[in-house]
């Protein structure tokens, strides 16, 4: 394993520790996360396991394997013969066990996110109570974000459990992630004004007319590692093999060609061996580069 630590790379004031991952102990997380489920509990099995790597890396590797396995496994939780036999269970466990964790238990023993078993039992519920009319997705997801709108004040307790208690999947994950997102853009426009480069923000290039942009597009470019960048993208994540092959395809490549080449910075690490496509204009980075050239200076280094 390559391992960085910059300790100027924080967030919320807290150093932060960046790593790259070789592909073969990957593999050894992603084997380790077939058998845990997506509690806390999980997280503190993992670094119990892999000590060198920091909690949020592992939380990330982990998030990432276990959507993985949900997706491979969403046909058979959603047969509708299925989805009727988890809500039959929970009605009859709530008659007799009603202060149990039961959508915990449930979820755990037939290995599916709580978030997600608790949606399908929600979906049951309305549709029991409006005589099988679907409920509409809005009603749905307001009831997931706020369970309290549930009128089953038991139900609404289990849903929230499984709301609180799943690290993976669900509204209050959903939130954590979209604020955790925003916050590296933050430090990334930060850093960029602490080295007085010149760049304009996705928002800026939306309102120049762009719809598909970078993160950060820099108007005067800079050189990492003797590469030319032009472009920066944000990404609170670690890179494994699906999300950065997913990204290329979607995103990378296509800024490529509009903007020239970019620099990608996975703030949660990568697999080492990812970072392959320097000479076709894609350069990684676990952190902001403490180490740049920048056209004013000529040979100059601007160094954090």
């Amino acid at each position: 394993m390559d391992r960085v630590r910059d300790s100027s790379a924080s967030v919320a004031g807290e150093a932060v520790e960046l790593v790259r991952v070789c592909r073969a102990e990957y593999r050894a997380i992603g084997r380790l996360t077939e058998r845990l489920r997506p509690t806390r509990q999980s997280i503190r099995t993992l670094q119990t396991q892999f000590p060198h790597l920091p909690p949020s890396t592992l939380l990330s590797i982990f998030s990432q394997e276990y959507q993985k396995r949900m997706k491979r496994s969403m046909v058979r939780h959603h047969a509708p013969d299925v989805v009727k036999e988890y809500y039959q269970r929970y009605r009859s466990e709530a008659k007799t066990r009603p202060a149990a964790p039961l959508l915990l238990e449930l979820a755990n023993q037939v290995d599916l996110s709580p978030a997600l078993l608790a949606r399908l039992i929600v979906e049951c519920f309305l549709e029991e109570r409006q005589a099988s009319v679907a409920a509409s997705r809005h009603v749905l997801n307001n009831m997931l974000r706020e369970p309290y709108l549930i009128p089953d004040l038991l139900l609404a307790k289990h849903v929230e459990q499984c709301t609180v208690n799943d690290c993976c999947y669900g509204p209050l994950v959903d939130c954590i992630k979209h604020a955790i997102g925003l916050e590296h853009e933050d430090l990334l426009r930060d850093k960029l004004r602490e080295r007085n480069l010149s760049f304009l923000d996705e928002n800026q290039l939306r309102s120049k007319g762009y719809d598909k942009t970078p993160d950060i597009i820099l108007e005067v470019p800079i050189a990492v590692d003797g590469h030319i960048v032009h472009w920066i993208e944000s990404k609170a994540s670690f890179g494994d093999d699906h999300s950065h092959h997913t990204y290329l395809n979607e995103q990378f490549w296509s800024y490529c060609n509009r903007f020239g080449p970019g620099l990608v910075i996975y703030w949660y690490g990568f697999i080492s061996e990812l970072d392959c496509q320097r000479d076709r204009g894609i350069l990684l980075r676990d952190g902001f580069p403490s180490d740049i050239v920048t056209l004013c200076q000529g040979p100059a280094r601007s160094r954090v």
